[in-house]
């Protein structure tokens, strides 16, 4: 089994930058594709970013594309979401979770973390 825990989130001016990380543990972490997922209030969850599990290959919702970044530290166990230019729409607890596909639905899927409130102000 594999736990993740998310750090980084936070409340920020619209703008704003923040970094998430995301720390697995319990499996051997390359043998995983990594997404990161996000739910609003009165939303359902959705895909925002996913990374292969080499890092060679990732790919973006079209709301975050030139703005949000995935990538990963495979000697860390880590993978990170970097996002620049947030907007209020961005607010929302982001989830990060492991797959052994690299795939944007979220049922594929298999292991979550408990989630990192970002709350971008206008």
């Amino acid at each position: 089994q594999v736990q993740l825990v998310e750090n980084g989130g936070g409340l920020v001016q619209a703008g704003g930058s923040l970094r998430l990380s995301c720390a697995a543990s319990g499996a051997t972490f390359t043998n995983y594709d990594m997404g990161w997922f996000r739910q609003a209030p009165g939303k359902e969850r959705e895909f925002v970013a996913a990374i292969s599990r080499a890092g060679s290959s990732t790919h973006y919702t079209d709301s975050v594309k030139g703005r949000f970044a995935i990538s990963r530290d495979n000697a860390k166990n880590t993978v990170y979401l970097q996002m620049n230019s947030l907007k209020p729409e961005d607010t929302a607890v982001h989830y990060c979770a492991a797959s052994t596909l690299f795939v944007t639905t979220t049922h594929d899927y298999d292991y979550w973390g408990q989630g990192t409130q970002v709350t971008v102000s206008s």
